[in-house]
């Protein structure tokens, strides 16, 4: 992240730290890996930086940061302040819907539905909340990633709420899916809110590329699967533009 003169966000908050909290700036030279409290700034310091930080950027920083560096302070920044995931996937099924809402809602099914799905396991139902674990397939680095989420399917409004609760690298990971009927089907679509966590990997743009990509993988072969339990000859597909 850069700031409109062309400086890195770290020359900025150093320039902050040196003009507003006394930071003697060849110490942050010498030791760019220490933390803030090694560099002799205290808690008046990171509430003089704290209070510049929030007026700047609408960010807060956690007490924590004393024990950060100041590229860690600056890349804690750049992830709150990176706008928040919205993703909009939808594809049109040549099915009935009720065909395409019992097969779509069938959680337990989802490893037949879903390419990336290896596990689905029903944890809980409360009323027409259900409250599940899903297990992905090993990624290239062995790891299959696990987590729980909850959905409460609506019929007579043909929409379905849901987010996960194991929120894993997620702030908060909220999933709307609606069912419109068209003339050519039921047109599907998954509308995700979430943000990143400063510690994910990967920033809140990043991740919705990601989903936007994995989407649109998801949402064909659905297609494909349920218009083959619908006896609909195989056709090419068109997307337009998510996941559990």
């Amino acid at each position: 992240m850069t700031v409109t003169d062309g400086r890195s966000l770290t020359e900025e908050i150093t320039d902050i730290l040196v003009t507003n909290c006394g930071l003697d700036p060849d110490a942050a030279a010498r030791e760019p890996a220490a933390s803030l409290e090694e560099l002799g700034m205290d808690s008046l310091a990171l509430l003089e930086l704290t209070a510049v930080v929030a007026d700047r950027w609408r960010v807060r920083i956690p007490e924590q940061a004393a024990r950060l560096s100041i590229p860690a302070v600056a890349d804690l920044i750049s992830r709150r302040a990176d706008p928040p995931g919205h993703t909009e996937n939808s594809i049109v099924i040549a099915a009935p819907l009720e065909l395409v809402w019992s097969v779509t809602n069938d959680v337990a099914g989802w490893p037949d539905l879903f390419t990336e799905y290896a596990r689905a396991e029903i944890l809980d139902t409360d009323g027409d909340t259900v409250r599940f674990r899903l297990t992905m397939h090993p990624d290239e680095n062995g790891v299959a990633w696990s987590w729980v989420s909850e959905r409460t399917p609506d019929l007579a409004s043909r929409q379905v709420r849901a987010r996960r609760v194991e929120t894993g690298p997620f702030e908060y990971m909220r999933i709307h899916w609606t069912y419109t009927e068209e003339p050519d089907g039921v047109r599907m679509t998954w509308v995700q809110d979430f943000a990143m966590k400063p510690t994910a990997p990967v920033d809140n743009a990043g991740m919705t590329e990601r989903i936007n990509t994995n989407s649109q993988v998801q949402l064909a072969v659905i297609k494909e699967r349920i218009e083959r339990l619908a006896g609909v000859q195989p056709a090419a597909v068109a997307t337009g533009g998510d996941d559990a």
